[in-house]
């Protein structure tokens, strides 16, 4: 059985934090808790040419925007219908739109696709100057081959990850999720390996809760390798790594922390409602729709207040929030509506607004620890 259908059927069983022994009622956020509104500074305005350092190995950084490309779909079947004929030309029409105002960081995984994320994503970099995009790939961690291998697991499967972009080297490396049977420590070791022989830039993390975030970056640094990144959930509706505390430690350590799912899957962007549902693969921040409906109609209002697309607004908050969003992107109008995003700060007043509909979110054992 393929990766991609691996994974969603680990979803359905309870990877994803809205499945399995979960309630489905979702829980508000205490405002106790929370992070303030601007988190990232109020004087910075991020526009599409903006970038954040990345730290990287040997001390030297690795530029990023402020707004990343989500690939899952790109290749996958078994949750978004893949259809080369259809979706492959629409995304190269979608990456030329995004090429032209400089958001040309993606973020894709070995498991995407069984790997055709990563040979689309190497189809998009053909003729492109090395400098002018930045790729983070995942180490599909799970499977008894990496427990098997130990340490050098990362690096074999780095190795040919980089035959599918067409690349010497990826930018940034991230653990896909702590499924991993091997202990972090050697997991460190193994990422570090990457680094050393120039296979990545910088390393990371996705899915870890905030105590092993912790004891990976601590290993790491005894390899005099900095932990980069920290990967999870985060949207309106899934606030969790902000009121857990995540975020604010990531903050302390100047790890850059990225949200994946920016839309719960196109819940938050105004496509979906009680009366069309989403698929039951986007499993996601998959409450039903008439739970959602008084966050999304606060998005909506502000969207029609700011003249700006419903996902800009979505996504902005996270900006705000101090967070990295991933957005998938598979047509040029998703592309346009996502670029919105940038060039403007939501009020403290309609951050407030929005907050008062927004939700806390689970974990989940198996995947979802942070």
């Amino acid at each position: 059985m393929g990766t991609q259908y691996m994974m969603q059927a680990g979803l359905a069983s309870g990877m994803s934090a809205t499945e399995g022994i979960n309630s489905p009622h979702p829980k508000p956020v205490d405002p106790n808790l929370s992070d303030p509104p601007y988190v990232l500074p109020a004087d910075v305005i991020p526009n599409s040419r903006s970038r954040i350092a990345l730290h990287g190995y040997g001390g030297k950084d690795v530029p990023i925007p402020y707004l990343s490309i989500g690939t899952w779909a790109w290749g996958d079947k078994a949750t978004f219908d893949y259809d080369a004929t259809i979706d492959l030309p629409r995304i190269h029409v979608a990456w030329e739109k995004l090429k032209s105002v400089g958001l040309t960081f993606v973020d894709t995984a070995q498991s995407y696709g069984n790997g055709e994320s990563e040979r689309i994503c190497g189809t998009l970099f053909k003729g492109m100057p090395r400098d002018s995009f930045v790729v983070q790939t995942k180490w599909f961690s799970g499977g008894l081959s990496n427990t098997l291998m130990q340490s050098r697991g990362p690096k074999a499967r780095l190795k040919a990850s980089l035959g599918r972009l067409g690349l010497g080297y990826v930018d940034i490396y991230l653990v896909d999720g702590p499924t991993h049977g091997s202990m972090i420590s050697t997991v460190a070791q193994g990422l570090a390996d990457c680094v050393e022989a120039g296979m990545t830039r910088a390393v990371g993390v996705a899915n870890y809760d905030t105590q092993e975030m912790i004891q990976m970056a601590d290993e790491l640094a005894e390899l005099n390798v900095p932990l980069a990144v920290a990967q999870c959930e985060y949207s309106v509706i899934r606030r969790l790594p902000e009121v857990s505390g995540m975020i604010r430690e990531c903050k302390k350590r100047s790890i850059c922390f990225q949200g994946f799912a920016s839309l719960a899957e196109g819940r938050l962007t105004g496509k979906y409602s009680s009366l069309n549902e989403p698929r039951r693969t986007l499993r996601f921040s998959s409450y039903p729709m008439h739970m959602l409906e008084p966050t999304i109609n606060v998005l909506k209002s502000i969207a029609a207040e700011r003249r700006v697309p419903v996902p800009a607004v979505a996504l902005n908050y996270s900006i705000n929030k101090g967070v990295v969003p991933l957005v998938g992107v598979r047509t040029v109008e998703q592309a346009e509506q996502n670029m919105q995003a940038l060039g403007w700060r939501l009020t403290e007043d309609e951050i407030h607004r929005i907050e008062k509909f927004s939700i806390q979110g689970n974990t989940s054992s198996l995947m979802q620890h942070g």
